[in-house]
């Protein structure tokens, strides 16, 4: 939680906690919320109805690929990404802070600084090379898939419906998205940049 006065505000006598998943909302009424269980009072009703985190975006967009490969077909078991920065298939496309990065697990201004940092970096390697287009090579994105959820799951993060899953979309595949764990990946992206943008082909 990224505020203070959290638990002071949480404890206050006219604050509850309720579990909608066992006592779903009835209605909204004039005075407040009605569960089955009765009616909530309320002042102020905030509509948080969610959203599809690490790939709505992404998807809204209708980005195709090689072939005209919808991002969404690609994605259709869900995402995969390597170092959440690019997508087998679709060459020249950078993911700022997408699914398979720290991003929502670190702070987001400088994990956003180090993703456009790298992309620059790695823009002015392709020119110096000569080179066209980059693109994930498909063994290393489904390797660090692998290992995004191997780190998840020395953790209870896949164990909660959350929206770290996508378990707040229906439909969606509930995959772990966001890798857990900053200073390492900051060094996996220095590495593989440094060996020649390892698990990428160009042209």
């Amino acid at each position: 939680m990224i505020d203070t006065g959290y638990y002071e505000t949480f404890n206050r006598p006219n604050v509850a906690l309720v579990d909608v998943s066992a006592d779903p909302i009835v209605a909204i009424r004039p005075g407040g919320l009605e569960t089955e269980s009765g009616l909530h009072e309320l002042d102020v009703l905030v509509f948080a109805t969610g959203f599809d985190a690490m790939t709505g975006s992404l998807l809204r967009m209708n980005i195709s690929g090689r072939d005209g490969l919808a991002l969404a077909d690609a994605w259709a078991a869900g995402p995969v990404n390597y170092l959440g920065l690019a997508v087998p298939g679709f060459p020249n496309l950078f993911t700022v802070t997408g699914p398979g990065s720290p991003s929502v697990l670190a702070n987001m201004v400088i994990a956003i600084e180090q993703h456009i940092d790298w992309i620059a970096d790695c823009v002015a390697w392709l020119d110096a090379q000569g080179a066209g287009t980059i693109e994930a090579r498909q063994e290393a994105a489904s390797d660090w898939v692998s290992h995004v959820n191997g780190v998840a799951e020395r953790t209870i993060y896949p164990s909660c419906n959350s929206w770290y899953l996508g378990a707040n979309v229906p439909g969606k595949p509930r995959v772990f998205m966001p890798l857990l764990g900053y200073p390492q990946y900051k060094r996996r992206c220095h590495e593989v940049a440094a060996a020649g943008y390892d698990g990428f082909a160009t042209s």
